[in-house]
């Protein structure tokens, strides 16, 4: 077997110009799979390897791994589950952030003889290895493997030098993949809950336009009834209280650019429909001093609609009360405004039935009024458990470009 490469060992056969193109392409790595995807790409290219593999997940009990591969594979540039016999490799339980190459691992003839190479490298023309398992501070080792064909030469002590120098940038590229991963994730279920309760958000940049809606408030602006697009601009539906909003919005870039708060005024909007005016507060996206951008997102709108029906969940309703079924269908209809008298036209039960009902619904629920049951109903857990009529959850529009990342999962 050969000796161990020294880490501090500089590669050679590479120029300053491509080895910091390959740096940057690993960095770039760290903001989704596309790009990570062409930094494998170059990595191949630079090794003369016929596969670069990121291994993201080990197989648990069954032989199928989460990868990313640069190579002549269906699966090439997609993070998908392929076969991957980690119990068999004779590579597992190698030292972390460092590299190795299957000669450094077991003999010529060892590597031959395994059952590793003759059941699962064969098949692919894998006989060269080389890799690094790589650690990160949160998101745990990712593998990642360079091969060649048996007809190429085996990886040198340069090949080795060279992603030694690698494996630092990697480690860093995929903790900031991770960090961005969870990141979105956590925005996605905000926003999922923000839809939930009905209320609509709409993202402002500091030239006036829209740039994101959540679902709801696209729900909003499409019936555009107090509020509406116009191109790519926020408006409302009568002059004056389009007047005000401006002027609104307005007085809120100039507060942010001087530092201050908001004053948490509400503005009121009219409905064309004659319904109860929409309600908005404006909040402004903190400067972070770094990015001066005027398409930047600076200005969050919330807006709810005081007549919007409450889409809380039935099965939620029942088991948080312990509700019968008929008890679920009369509170709801209850919690969207109806009187007793018409929520039992809505059911088609008669009124002593409903009032039946409602005597059950305030013993298990401890309220003697109708309007305490709505608030209740309203303010419990429930309202989570809803979701947006007619649209997509967790679907996004975007206006202004906006790079979108993806973690890997």
């Amino acid at each position: 077997m050969s000796s161990d490469n020294p880490d501090n060992m500089e590669p050679k056969g590479i120029s300053i110009t491509d080895f910091n193109r390959l740096v940057c392409a690993v960095h770039e790595g760290s903001l989704d799979d596309q790009a990570l995807t062409r930094a494998l790409d170059m990595m191949r290219e630079q090794f003369a390897a016929n596969f670069v593999t990121l291994i993201l997940r080990i197989p648990g009990s069954e032989d199928i791994g989460l990868m990313l591969v640069s190579g002549e594979l269906e699966a090439h540039g997609r993070v998908t589950y392929i076969t991957y016999h980690h119990r068999w490799t004779p590579f597992s339980n190698q030292p972390v952030d460092k590299v190795f190459r299957q000669q450094d691992v077991l003999s010529e003839e060892e590597w031959m003889a395994s059952d590793y190479y003759r059941e699962n490298c064969t098949a692919q023309n894998v006989h060269h290895v080389m890799g690094a398992d790589i650690s990160t501070e949160s998101a745990g080792t990712f593998r990642v493997r360079i091969t060649r064909p048996r007809t190429a030469p085996a990886f040198d002590e340069n090949d080795k030098a060279l992603c030694q120098q690698l494996v630092p940038h990697f480690r860093q590229a995929l903790h900031v993949h991770n960090l961005i991963g969870r990141s979105e994730s956590l925005g996605r279920m905000y926003a999922d809950a923000i839809n939930r309760l009905s209320v609509a958000t709409i993202l402002l940049t500091e030239s006036g336009t829209v740039q994101k809606l959540n679902d709801y408030a696209q729900q909003l602006l499409d019936h555009a009834d107090g509020l509406k697009l116009v191109g790519d601009r926020l408006e409302a539906s009568y002059p004056s209280d389009n007047k005000e909003l401006q002027k609104r919005i307005k007085e809120a870039f100039e507060a942010r650019a001087r530092g201050e708060a908001l004053s948490g005024e509400a503005l009121s909007v009219t409905r064309p429909s004659g319904e109860v005016n929409l309600g908005i507060v404006f909040e402004t996206i903190p400067d972070d001093g770094w990015v001066d951008d005027k398409e930047q997102p600076t200005l969050l709108l919330y807006v709810r609609d005081a007549v919007n029906k409450s889409t809380v969940s039935a099965t939620a309703a029942k088991e948080l009360f312990d509700f019968t079924p008929a008890e679920t269908a009369l509170a709801l209809e209850l919690a969207n405004g109806l009187s007793l008298e018409d929520a039992a036209e809505n059911l088609g039960i008669m009124r002593n039935t409903a009032r039946a009902h409602l005597r059950a619904i305030f013993s298990k629920t401890g309220v003697r009024r109708q309007a305490e049951l709505v608030r209740v109903m309203l303010n419990s857990v429930v309202a989570l458990s809803s979701e947006v009529p007619g649209v997509v959850a967790g679907a996004e529009k975007t206006f202004a470009p906006n790079h979108q990342l993806k973690p890997l999962r």
